[in-house]
């Protein structure tokens, strides 16, 4: 008997981009996020940010989870602010295109991981706001020391909590955000960095729906992964 494995969608970047003989717009995401999503038993699939965000709803008909990756910051006019200093490269295609795959998930209770912007995209979501520059908080760079080099932080997760079950008690996780959550109607903190910076929420009243600012697809470990694939293949069955 063959058992049908669980579609899970994956955000994009769409990127001017050159290999071989090409320079062309690609969509584009490092492929550590399909290959920990085919580690975990799911199938992905990508989702590049389309024109039209009312086409959200009828492509999550179609997948069985979803998770909003890692990239640029948020918009800050998304949540009310002027942009600080250090706020740049927001890219409004993701924006919309993301938000709307949001509101469509949340609609049908679809099981929904985010990683780091994506976390930060979910607390907007939910009519959140975000701390645009964390090293004026913490008074360092630890969670992003600049380039592509990922910061190393101490997490501690919350007992009881899904993000507990999934990857324990503490670690030091691979960060690389400049930007943190600052509020987070309808979530509850599952896990913070020693200097109090909240590393990941999640919704108490869905069955998955939660978010790291980590980056669990660079790691061996693929406990989040797993657990959004189980949650997908039980909501599809």
């Amino acid at each position: 008997m063959t058992t049908t494995r669980p579609l899970i969608g994956l955000s994009t970047y769409r990127e001017q981009c050159r290999w071989g003989v090409w320079d062309v717009r690609a969509d584009v995401l490092p492929s550590d996020y399909a290959s920990s999503i085919e580690a975990a038993g799911g199938i992905p699939v990508l989702l590049p940010p389309v024109d039209d965000p009312a086409a959200a709803a009828s492509v999550l008909r179609r997948l069985d989870g979803l998770v909003v990756c890692g990239g640029a910051d948020v918009d800050p006019e998304r949540y009310g602010q002027a942009a600080h200093e250090q706020t740049s490269g927001w890219r409004p295609d993701r924006d919309t295109w993301e938000l709307a795959l949001l509101e469509a998930a949340a609609q049908r209770l679809l099981p929904t991981l985010g990683v780091c912007r994506g976390m930060q995209l979910m607390a907007v979501h939910a009519g959140g706001a975000l701390e645009q520059h964390l090293p004026d908080r913490v008074g360092h760079s630890r969670h992003s020391p600049g380039g592509a080099e990922y910061g190393s932080v101490l997490v501690r997760t919350v007992a009881e909590s899904t993000v507990h079950r999934l990857v324990g008690d503490d670690f030091l996780a691979r960060c690389h955000h400049h930007q943190a959550v600052a509020s987070h109607p309808g979530y509850e903190v599952a896990a913070r960095a020693a200097d109090g910076t909240v590393e990941a929420m999640e919704a108490v009243d869905r069955p998955f729906w939660l978010a790291v600012q980590w980056h669990p697809e660079t790691e061996h470990d693929r406990g989040l992964f797993r657990g959004l694939v189980a949650a997908a293949a039980l909501a599809g069955s």
